[in-house]
């Protein structure tokens, strides 16, 4: 197990105690283990029993417990509990924003064990009669719930990606050489977040059930094979002949109002038999359209030049270290960025205001500018610059004072509190900040968190007409669990004439690899290399920051 998964086991324990009212001083240390953990960068596997109970947090007790989970990757505190609540309410605690205590309240007094109940009573206002609760949490309630409903049994695009791989490269193996592959539907279109990994096989006679060693639990289905991977995610299997790869490969893949758009535009209405996609667009005469791109009601026009490219960023824009909340000193963040191939780092740590993230007060952004320039010093090919992700607040003012605002390189504007508004005022708050001069990116606009909390209410439109207005880039936040800006947004904010900065939000070194989730991302909205802020060097991009 990662120390992120055994981290997440004793907030999940803590949880569950909460749940069952039990002493408050171990669910606080089942809690006090969990922050401790997720942010340990030693792999807990690696350390010694002594080390464990060397770490701020842990002591014997969890000390023991970590090792019960790394030897049997189960928690037999957990099951005691888990045995003792039913599944329905085990899972209401997976509902983001839906804590222990308002879950054993409706469980308790009003006797809802399921998640379609609990909608249900919300349907019905019976909520709002119990203590802790009224009109507008049960209406949140009700909101949090219809989402949570909603996102199950869908991934991260960036959570499917290496077992679809490993999957291929296993398939390959046992395929006779020659035979077509590969992955389709929202896969191989780059969807941000998919239902399952989908194969095309160019081989009627390929059955699943003959490779217990590659896929579980395998049911045929009408036009497909249902499977699971060995470790559990959910498959499907097409097949067909190979001289007829191309045709159902490019059907498998579109989106369904692309491809019935597709039907229209094209010269040719019979493509069903190709061998390759492109024979299917040569037939329909119409350019190639990248897989990525094959999504919405119509045929998307050529893009002019070529789409951007992980190789295209020079610069690692919107990262945090030691200084707040990241894993890594400023130091390892600049060497592991210039180590990867990138010419600049722009360091972003929380303004002040983000206290839970140990946010800068002014005398600690002196303090790291101070540092900036000591390193910027040692280097001949690589440069740090001075930034801040600073608080939106309510009001819609910035965090810092004027004078040092003036002090940044670069400003990134986010949200990180009161996600609560109506969309009237949260596009007010936002708009704000973006007419603020010393605003040069706004950050992550929606602050979505995919399959876990919807986005704030935005009239998305005005925001980014607000942007080209006032010269503010958006960012694209590469983070798998964020990516946003949307991509459905970039057609709109590229015609503005608004850079795109493709940022990994990242909270420790290898947290700058989520840029290729960026990346992926932008190229659903068509960005080339040229409308991309950090796709040029650093007098580029701080020159597109001034102008």
């Amino acid at each position: 197990m990662t120390n992120k998964e055994i981290a997440r086991t004793f907030q999940k324990l803590g949880d569950l105690m909460e749940l069952h009212q039990e002493n408050p001083y171990k669910i606080r240390s089942y809690k006090n283990a969990y922050i401790a953990l997720r942010k340990l960068q030693q792999p807990l596997s690696e350390m010694t029993t002594d080390e464990m109970r060397g770490i701020k947090g842990v002591g014997k007790a969890i000390a023991d417990k970590i090792e019960e989970l790394l030897t049997t990757g189960d928690l037999a505190k957990y099951r005691e509990y888990a045995e003792q609540t039913p599944e329905g309410v085990l899972e209401m605690l997976d509902i983001k924003g839906f804590g222990p205590k308002k879950i054993r309240t409706i469980w308790k007094d009003m006797g809802v064990e399921t998640i379609g109940e609990l909608q249900y009573a919300c349907v019905e206002n019976r909520l709002v009669k119990l203590k802790g609760f009224g009109p507008k949490t049960q209406a949140d309630l009700y909101q949090k719930i219809t989402y949570y409903l909603q996102s199950r049994d869908k991934y991260h695009y960036a959570t499917l990606e290496g077992p679809a791989t490993d999957l291929l490269t296993a398939l390959r193996g046992i395929l006779p050489n020659g035979t077509p592959l590969s992955l389709c539907g929202e896969m191989r279109r780059l969807c941000p977040v998919v239902h399952q990994i989908d194969v095309l096989v160019g081989d009627p006679a390929f059955e699943a059930a003959a490779h217990p060693e590659l896929l579980t639990h395998v049911a045929v289905q009408e036009g497909y094979t249902a499977a699971r991977t060995t470790t559990d995610y959910p498959v499907r299997i097409y097949t067909c002949p190979p001289e007829h790869f191309g045709s159902r490969l490019f059907v498998l893949t579109s989106e369904r109002p692309f491809l019935e758009a597709f039907v229209k535009r094209a010269a040719a209405d019979d493509f069903k038999r190709l061998a390759t996609e492109e024979a299917v667009f040569e037939k329909a005469d119409l350019p190639y359209i990248l897989p990525e791109r094959r999504e919405g009601d119509e045929v998307p026009a050529p893009v002019a030049g070529e789409l951007i490219e992980g190789r295209d960023i020079r610069g690692v824009v919107h990262s945090h270290s030691t200084y707040s909340d990241g894993l890594h000193t400023l130091e390892e963040m600049a060497t592991y960025s210039r180590g990867q191939g990138y010419e600049y780092l722009l360091i972003t740590d929380h303004s002040q205001a983000a206290f839970y993230a140990n946010g800068l007060k002014p005398d600690r952004v002196h303090e790291q500018w101070a540092e900036v320039d000591r390193l910027n010093a040692q280097y001949s090919d690589f440069r740090i610059l001075k930034g801040i992700e600073c608080d939106i607040l309510n009001s819609g003012d910035l965090d810092y004072d004027d004078e040092l605002l003036a002090g940044f390189d670069c400003v990134i504007a986010s949200v990180h509190s009161n996600l609560k508004m109506d969309k009237t005022k949260a596009t007010n708050r936002i708009l704000k900040a973006i007419e603020n001069p010393y605003t040069h990116i706004l950050g992550h606009p929606t602050g979505r968190l995919l399959l876990s909390r919807e986005g704030y209410p935005l009239d998305m439109g005005r925001i980014i007409d607000a942007c080209a207005a006032n010269g503010v880039h958006i960012e694209l936040n590469a983070h798998p669990y964020r990516l946003d800006l949307d991509w459905q947004w970039l057609p709109y904010a590229l015609e503005k004439g608004i850079k795109i900065s493709i940022n990994p939000d990242a909270h420790a070194k290898e947290g700058i690899h989520h840029i290729r989730y960026g990346v992926l991302a932008a190229r659903k909205g068509g960005l080339t290399a040229e409308g991309c802020l950090n796709a040029v060097g650093v007098e580029g991009f701080l020159g597109a920051l001034r102008g």
